[in-house]
């Protein structure tokens, strides 16, 4: 982190790096920043490396969009290829997984071994359209925001999130149009685009914000992306303020705004992996004492990173880093029970 901070300051100081924003000298020196965010809560005077990286990229590329790698078109416009798939997710999921695959890879930038994530049969939208509430909603009114990989995705997370918040007395609502953070466009360095789109989505949700009612975030670098980065890209709007100060974990919300209600006992042990821009963002403190109350024995590592990073781990030319990021400690655990009960060896590993 210390370094690339440095390089960018040689590049604005213009002395050893000429060529400015242009410079593919500072472009190399990002490239491997996985834009974890681990250097906010870790550097003493809070270099947010993703931001800076975000911004050169912007930068480097502007007027120049034939220049920009094609993962930026492919996972950097993930959500509106995303929306445009649902509409026949059976259809694209074959053309994905067919003989086409390697082709398709290939256009979109992404690493040949890694595979094409398959879109659910039906969009979270289109069950939450379906559903009829069973909750009493004596808690009031809450927002869940329906980010694009659990939408359509994973589904299933957003289905298990209404049937918690639900039990626990709270009234579930969605945003009445499409909403996204733009996360996708900022980590490609695409601002201008993530900027309008993030400015339409607060614009959608602004009655629920101007009413002072929870957005609850299920995605953790979505809800990072509302709870730190939207106030700068916006440069403080209103409702970019307000998205931040009443965006919450589900966790959060449970123990903030029903401290007494108690979740089933589930129980077991649990391997838990902090999501890299919660544990810088939000921190896991909440869903810690939730898992506690549910019965779970959760063993967090003092480090370690799955290695994908967003988009990163799946662009052609940093698997190999990516894999190895992985099995420095997370990947290392085939079991979760090897881990809990001490497996000796798996510590030695660890440890070493």
């Amino acid at each position: 982190t210390r370094g690339r901070a440095h390089v960018l300051f040689e590049m604005l100081e213009g002395d050893v790096i000429t060529d400015g924003w242009r410079s593919t000298e500072v472009r190399d020196a990002l490239d491997l920043c996985l834009s974890c965010k681990g250097c906010v809560s870790y550097c003493p005077v809070n270099v947010d490396m993703a931001t800076y990286k975000a911004e050169f990229t912007h930068h480097h590329y502007a007027g120049r969009p034939w220049a920009r790698p094609r993962s930026h078109w492919s996972m950097g416009w993930l959500p509106l290829w995303a929306r445009g798939a649902s509409l026949a997710p059976g259809v694209v999921n074959a053309l994905t997984s067919s003989r086409l695959s390697p082709a398709l890879r290939w256009a979109g930038g992404i690493a040949p071994d890694r595979e094409i994530p398959a879109f659910a049969p039906r969009s979270f939208l289109n069950w939450y359209a379906d559903h009829e509430s069973t909750g009493t909603g004596e808690r009031g009114p809450v927002l869940l925001w329906p980010d694009t990989f659990t939408t359509y995705l994973s589904p299933e997370v957003g289905v298990a999130a209404v049937r918690v918040l639900e039990a626990a007395g709270f009234a579930v609502h969605l945003p009445r149009g499409p909403v996204c953070c733009g996360l996708t466009w900022v980590s490609t360095g695409q601002l201008g685009v993530a900027k309008r789109v993030l400015r339409r989505s607060l614009q959608t949700i602004g009655p629920a914000l101007r009413a002072g009612a929870p957005i609850v975030g299920l995605e953790p670098s979505c809800t990072a992306m509302l709870r730190h980065d939207a106030p700068q890209l916006l440069d403080g709007e209103p409702l970019a303020g307000r998205a931040r100060d009443q965006t919450v974990t589900l966790a959060e919300l449970l123990r903030d705004q029903a401290p007494e209600w108690k979740p089933p006992h589930v129980g077991g042990d649990a391997l838990v992996q902090v999501h890299c821009h919660q544990h810088a963002i939000m921190g896991f403190d909440a869903d810690r004492q939730l898992m506690a109350a549910a019965g779970i024995e959760a063993v967090v590592p003092d480090s370690g990173c799955c290695g994908l990073a967003g988009n990163f781990g799946f662009e052609s030319g940093h698997e190999e880093l990516s894999r190895a990021v992985g099995e420095r400690v997370i990947l290392l655990c085939n079991s979760v029970t090897c881990w809990i009960k001490g497996c000796d060896s798996l510590q030695q590993r660890i440890s070493e």
